[in-house]
């Protein structure tokens, strides 16, 4: 794989990083203008994909903020084309690694020693490299080890990034302003975050501890005294990335067992612990085929409100849907309405979330949910899509939704699209006041 010698760190390189990434773009347009001229049928499909390579490549080099945005859109399936999307699933756990001169040097910034003087054993390649740090092999007493690596300059580069990045994603993507703007607030705050190993540590042995107790998971165990603000010791675990599990065609079994394991990590943590390991890509699960799975990187953890959580949790409750004046409450407490709006906007946009919510909650409304049912998901991409040329939501002055749903809306697309990928079907275990007190009643 092809190392990087240097990582851009100062605004004005990272920002003639971003400009050339425009003039690309820009050539890219211009040349698939002059062929549609000639050929008036041709797709975008082409210009998708040269436009989604120019824009990996550069954010690759760049690291850090801009690239893990991309990250994240890669997780949205209804925001890009597919194109983008199977481009920047790259940066989850593939992106070029640091050389070996500037991984020494990290650890030297840190602890005033090589990684040599440090572990008994220390493989300089890494293993595998993503958006903002990589992971090295490392053997100390008989152990192996999993060495997180962040990037030099990353954190001090967020809030630049961002700035860089909002316009790009507004023109090149067709995103709504001011929703690109409400995004990238919560995602700098939770970045921030994300690059402080020393919280991600905490929440690491926390969140293990919390849900320990669910057979089937595998936490690694952590070692503060090989750990710093960003570097991140922990056991090695075993297992394989979604897709590559996927290549060794498990049981049927294997897939709904770690389905299940999937569901209920993610049910524990919203509903017991408040707080949820809010990253969920296939980069951080590693699936084995006795249907055991392993865990890593809690360094995006989403702290759920309380005003949020009740709010947000009463409408997956299929009751709720017909109760207008609640809805129309939990509504405004969510700001999917503002009182800006007028009646047009209000009956607008009530239909629009009402469809929404009966929709991606269907999964709680049955004991079990076929994951695998590719026709649920055409519907969800397609409702996604038509909701993407509403040009009252497209040409919206104000944001919709509040910005605590920003993290949960992702953490509960991405279990989705890996249940879905894994093809599982799952008990959907859930607190007994979100189940519709109507469907028992006609059972029963």
């Amino acid at each position: 794989m092809k190392q990087q010698n240097s990582i851009p760190t100062s605004k004005v390189a990272r920002a003639t990083q971003f400009l050339k990434t425009g003039a690309k773009i820009g050539g890219n347009y211009l040349k698939y203008n002059v062929k549609k001229i000639m050929d008036p049928s041709m797709t975008r499909d082409e210009l998708h994909q040269d436009n989604a390579t120019d824009v990996y490549e550069s954010l690759s080099e760049l690291k850090g903020s801009a690239l893990k945005v991309a990250q994240m859109l890669s997780m949205d399936r209804s925001v890009l084309p597919r194109q983008y999307v199977d481009k920047f699933q790259m940066s989850q756990y593939s992106a070029p690694p640091l050389s070996g001169p500037l991984v020494v040097k990290t650890f030297r910034g840190y602890f005033g020693k090589a990684p040599h003087e440090l572990y008994d054993s220390f493989d300089i390649n890494a293993i595998n490299a993503a958006s903002i740090g990589q992971v090295h092999e490392a053997r100390k007493d008989g152990k192996r080890l999993a060495v997180k690596i962040q990037y030099p300059g990353v954190a001090e580069s967020i809030s630049s990034d961002l700035k860089m990045v909002k316009p790009l994603a507004v023109t090149l993507f067709g995103l709504n302003e001011k929703d690109v703007e409400r995004y990238t607030e919560e995602v700098e705050t939770k970045l921030l975050e994300e690059t402080d190993y020393e919280l991600e540590l905490r929440r690491s042995v926390e969140i293990s501890e919390a849900c320990s107790h669910i057979e089937g998971l595998i936490f690694p165990k952590y070692y503060p005294q090989l750990s710093s603000k960003r570097i991140l010791t922990m056991d090695w675990l075993e297992g394989l990335h979604l897709k590559d599990f996927l290549q060794t065609n498990p049981t049927q079994e294997a897939r709904d067992r770690i389905g299940q394991l999937l569901w209920d990590f993610y049910d524990h943590q919203v509903h017991q612990l408040r707080q949820v390991h809010a990253d969920p890509h296939p980069g951080n699960f590693l699936m084995r085929a006795d249907g055991t799975m392993g865990v890593i990187d809690f360094g995006c953890v989403k702290v759920i409100p309380d005003y949020f959580y009740d709010n947000y949790f009463t409408l997956i409750n299929p009751d709720t849907v017909d109760d207008d004046a609640l809805i129309e409450k939990i509504f405004y407490n969510l700001e999917f309405l503002v009182k800006e709006d007028g009646p047009r906007e209000k009956a607008l946009f009530t239909d629009l979330f009402k469809q929404m919510i009966r929709l991606l909650g269907q999964p709680f409304a049955s004991e079990e949910f076929d994951f695998g049912d590719h026709s649920y998901f055409d519907t969800v991409y397609a409702f996604a899509d038509e909701l993407a040329k509403v040009e009252e939501i497209r040409n919206s002055k104000v944001a919709r939704g509040s910005k605590d749903g920003l993290y949960i809306n992702r953490t509960y697309f991405g279990l989705y699209s890996m249940l879905n990928e894994l093809g599982a079907r799952v008990r959907t275990n859930r607190p007994e006041w979100l189940r519709s007190k109507k469907q028992e009643a006609q059972v029963s």
